[in-house]
């Protein structure tokens, strides 16, 4: 078992800024530096993945796009999606890529079942969905057995800026968000809690959990 898990509400930060953030955490972390979760939203952002290209926005738009090094096609993201990014070292955590994927998409269907909502995994297609509308995304980099990148969640959002889009590059799906299915949903709250089951998912695994407000 390896030392404790780090967790940070990181609060509202340009996506940018986040990407150069967790590359620079992963670039420069030594075998004994602890694992660590991040609670983020962004503002308003289109970002492509490692298969993602500009022709996949579907229509012009003042939403900046940004490429990224993670996994996946476009996506978008934006105030009231709450995003959880993960780097942890796989290797000494004794966790495969798809064992970590399983357990990210688990975590969302078991919190969305707390708000009353009930979502599944879809094994053809990375995330979590709510009658087969998408609810959450996932996309994850693992460089050096370190991962980063993480799990996005619709909270309650303008969901207008996925119409520009084929979302996580699927055409014709569908975009859902937690408030559509129940109304007293508050972001901050949704937050807090996406990170606390993630946290206990992973608890395990770990000597036990630092958490830092920043």
């Amino acid at each position: 078992m390896t030392q404790a898990l780090i967790t940070r509400n990181l609060g509202l930060l340009d996506y940018e800024s986040s990407l150069l953030k967790m590359q620079k955490f992963t670039n420069i972390r030594k075998k004994n530096t602890p694992d660590e979760l991040w609670l983020v939203q962004h503002p308003p952002v289109y970002t492509l993945g490692s298969s993602g290209e500009k022709e996949q926005l579907l229509a012009a738009t003042d939403i900046p796009i940004f490429h990224s090094d993670r996994g996946g096609k476009i996506t978008y993201h934006g105030p009231g999606q709450c995003l959880v990014y993960i780097m942890v070292d796989l290797q000494r955590i004794g966790l495969g890529v798809r064992s970590l994927v399983n357990l990210i998409e688990s975590s969302m269907v078991d919190l969305l079942l707390t708000y009353q909502i009930v979502a599944h995994r879809n094994l053809h297609a990375p995330g979590v969905y709510v009658q087969n509308e998408k609810i959450a995304s996932l996309g994850l980099r693992i460089r050096r057995g370190l991962s980063y990148h993480g799990v996005a969640l619709n909270v309650d959002m303008d969901l207008s800026p996925f119409k520009s889009i084929n979302p996580c590059g699927y055409e014709d799906l569908k975009v859902t968000s937690m408030a559509l299915w129940n109304s007293i949903v508050k972001v901050e709250r949704v937050g807090v809690d996406m990170l606390e089951i993630l946290t206990s998912s992973l608890k395990p695994l770990y000597q036990g959990v630092n958490v830092f407000n920043e």
